[in-house]
C-alpha cells in the first residue's frame, strides 16, 4: 500500500470515527449490543461492536472497532477505535477514546466538570459547554445540534444536516422503511438511515477519492 493512500485513508477514518458511541434506538431496553460490518467500497475490513448499559440511570456506551484492510493479501492498514461513554439527559457527562490508526495513537478525555465539559488531548485542555453531544447517531436528537464534540480527536465542529429522502433500505437482507439524513463536518459527507421508530439503521460516508465507508447491520 503506498503511503498516499495509507494517508487518506487514516485522515478519512479519524473523520468518519467521530463519535461512533452508538445506540440503537432511544429506548434503552431495545438491545444490549450491536455489530456492525464495515466496508470500503465492496469490501468488508471489519467491524464495530457496541455495548450499552443503564447505571443508576446514566447510559453507558461502550465502542470497540477493528479494521484491517489488505491488498493481495498483504496488510495495508490497520485500524483499532476504543470509547466508553456515559450519558445522561441528552449530554455527555464524560468519555475515554483510544485509537491506534495504523501506528498514530491517540487517547483523548473528557468529564463535565464545574459548568463546563472539559476536554484532555494531550494540548491545552479545551473548554466546552456544560452540556454538549458528540456524533451520537444512536440518539437522531443529535441531528439538531449545530456543534459536535469529536471525542477521538478532542475538536468541537459545526456541523450541518439536512433531511434527504424516504428509501426502502435492506436492513438484514429485509426492506425496512427508512428516513435519510445527510451530515457534513468540514471534511465530513456521512449518509445516514433511521427506521420509523428511530432506530440507528445504516451509515455510508464519502471520502478522499470518492471511496466509500458503510456501515451495515450484521
Amino acid at each position: 500500500m503506498n503511503g498516499r493512500f495509507s494517508n487518506w485513508l487514516m485522515i478519512s477514518l479519524l473523520g468518519l470515527m467521530a463519535a461512533m458511541p452508538v445506540f440503537a434506538s432511544k429506548n434503552s431496553s431495545a438491545a444490549a449490543s450491536l455489530n456492525f460490518d464495515v466496508y470500503l467500497n465492496d469490501k468488508r475490513v471489519g467491524e464495530h461492536i457496541y455495548e450499552f448499559v443503564d447505571v443508576n440511570g446514566i447510559q453507558q456506551v461502550q465502542s470497540e472497532a477493528n479494521f484491517d484492510y489488505r491488498i493481495l493479501f498483504i496488510p495495508a492498514y490497520r485500524y483499532e477505535h476504543n470509547n466508553l461513554e456515559r450519558w445522561s439527559d441528552n449530554c455527555l457527562l464524560g468519555f475515554e477514546a483510544r485509537t491506534n490508526a495504523n501506528g498514530k495513537r491517540l487517547q483523548v478525555s473528557g468529564e463535565r466538570t464545574g459548568g463546563v465539559f472539559r476536554v484532555e488531548s494531550g494540548d491545552a485542555p479545551l473548554e466546552l459547554p456544560e452540556c454538549v453531544m458528540s456524533f451520537a447517531y444512536w440518539n437522531p436528537d443529535f441531528l439538531d445540534e449545530p456543534r459536535l464534540l469529536n471525542p477521538q480527536t478532542g475538536e468541537y465542529v459545526e456541523v450541518s444536516v439536512e433531511r434527504v429522502a424516504d428509501d426502502l433500505l435492506q436492513v438484514r437482507g429485509e426492506p425496512v422503511p427508512a428516513r435519510r439524513f445527510r451530515l457534513t463536518a468540514d471534511k465530513l459527507d456521512i449518509t445516514l438511515w433511521y427506521s420509523e421508530d428511530d432506530e440507528w439503521l445504516a451509515l455510508e460516508s464519502v471520502v478522499k477519492g470518492r471511496h466509500i465507508v458503510r456501515y451495515e447491520l450484521a
